[in-house]
This record gives structure tokens, C-alpha cells and sequence, in this order.
């Protein structure tokens, strides 16, 4: 097999493969929030950002070739990182105390992992709609990072509930409905796009507080350990087929 290397460690891959899907195959975590195994990749967060032979690129979307010697674990990509991570904060209404999602959010649990102390950069403290029009569904556009995964999601469907308008700081979340609420579109509580976000942006009422806090999924476990876990699988059944 091709291989390549990754903060030193040689890292087999099957040609098709993005670094990332080879890092994760491989055990190695390189974070990420809008990308998903089950997805084309999409590039929006940069999270996922390395060093390629010198050079800087999303993991996500750049593909896997023979000799690259990529670096992940530098100080320089962690103080990157961390500084996309606390522009997520404050760009939306992120508080974790008072969040439905708490221990359960990759957001957070990404603050938690880089070692974020604070927000660094003053609140945007947005004004976006509530929509709680939705029977299964609730819809808080303040907490959305335009990730797009409930969108791809519910592409994948072949439902198109969900899209993005507007450019920069006028980018929003939009529903396909008469009326462009939750409650008048297609969406199901069962449907993946309804269950996707890595955010608190959208939340299946009546199932919030569930589990205990405290025993959440990153109560339990750091965000690294659950992601290879759930997606190293994935990737490698992904290019077994």
C-alpha cells in the first residue's frame, strides 16, 4: 500500500483516500466539525487544517498521495485551531451553561480539547430567529456554524430541507417551506439531517436532558477517543466497498 507520514508516523492509505479519511483510518485524530465519513467533504470549517510538504491545506478535501509528510500537531496548527474554535464562540450565541446540548456538543468539546480558556474575541451577541414551529424539531439559528451538514444530509435523503444564503457575516440557515418554517417542511424527527448537527442548532424536543449531565457523551470521553471511534469504522468500510 501507499503510504505517507503524519507528525512522523508512517500512515498506509488506499488511493482515493483525503488525509483525513487516512489520519482516522489509521487512529489518528485531526479535528474537524463539518466533515462526516457518510459526506463528500466541504471545507468550510478549516478546522481540520494541516501542513502538507510545507504547505497548508484542509485535510478534509486534500487527497492522500505517496512520500507527503504532513504535519498535524504543531504549535502553530493548535494556536489555529483554537483561534477558528473561539471565533465559532463568538460569532454565534454559544453558552455552554445554559445549552441543551452541553456534553454533548463537538463544539465544545473542541474548546475543551485545544485547551480554550476563553472567548479571546468580543461576542457578536447575534439576533437570529428561534424556530420552534416544528413538532419533533427545534430550530435555534443562533447556535448554527454553517457547517452545512444538516444541508448535505438532507441532500443525501433526497429531501433538500435545508440550505445556505447570504455571504459573510449575512450567511444564514433556510428551510425549504411555504412559509420557511421548520414545522411546514418535510422534516421528520427521524431524519438524519435532523440528528446531524455537531452543534446545539438544531434539537429534538422532549429528548434534550435525557441523559444526566455529567454523562454525556464528552463527560465520558474526550472528543478525540468518540470521533475515532465512531469514524474510523466508517472510513474503512467506506473504501472496502
Amino acid at each position: 500500500m501507499p503510504c505517507l507520514s503524519i507528525d512522523g508516523r508512517k500512515v498506509d492509505f488506499q488511493v482515493g483516500q483525503t488525509i483525513l479519511e487516512a489520519a482516522t483510518a489509521a487512529g489518528i485524530y485531526i479535528p474537524h466539525l463539518c466533515w462526516h465519513p457518510k459526506l463528500p467533504p466541504y471545507g468550510s470549517c478549516k478546522l481540520c487544517t494541516v501542513q502538507v510538504n510545507g504547505r497548508l491545506g484542509s485535510a478534509c478535501t486534500f487527497p492522500a498521495a505517496e512520500g507527503q509528510e504532513v504535519i498535524s500537531n504543531s504549535e502553530e496548527i493548535r494556536q489555529m485551531r483554537l483561534r477558528l474554535t473561539q471565533m465559532l464562540f463568538v460569532e454565534g450565541n454559544h453558552f455552554c451553561p445554559s445549552c441543551e446540548q452541553s456534553g454533548q456538543c463537538e463544539l465544545q468539546a473542541l474548546g475543551y480539547y485545544l485547551g480554550m480558556t476563553t472567548a479571546h474575541f468580543p461576542h457578536f451577541f447575534p439576533e437570529r430567529a428561534l424556530d420552534a414551529s416544528h413538532p419533533e424539531v427545534l430550530l435555534d439559528h443562533d447556535r448554527c456554524i454553517f457547517c452545512a451538514l444538516c444541508v448535505r444530509a438532507s441532500q443525501a435523503e433526497g429531501k433538500n430541507v435545508f440550505a445556505l444564503a447570504g455571504r459573510g457575516i449575512h450567511t444564514h440557515l433556510v428551510v425549504d417551506s411555504p412559509s420557511g418554517k421548520l414545522g411546514d417542511s418535510a422534516l421528520s424527527g427521524s431524519d438524519w439531517a435532523a440528528r446531524v448537527c455537531p452543534v446545539g442548532a438544531l434539537v429534538l424536543k422532549a429528548q434534550a436532558f435525557r441523559t444526566p449531565i455529567g454523562q454525556r457523551r464528552y463527560d465520558r470521553a474526550s472528543i478525540a477517543e468518540v470521533s475515532l471511534a465512531h469514524e474510523a469504522p466508517l472510513v474503512r468500510k467506506k473504501h472496502e466497498s
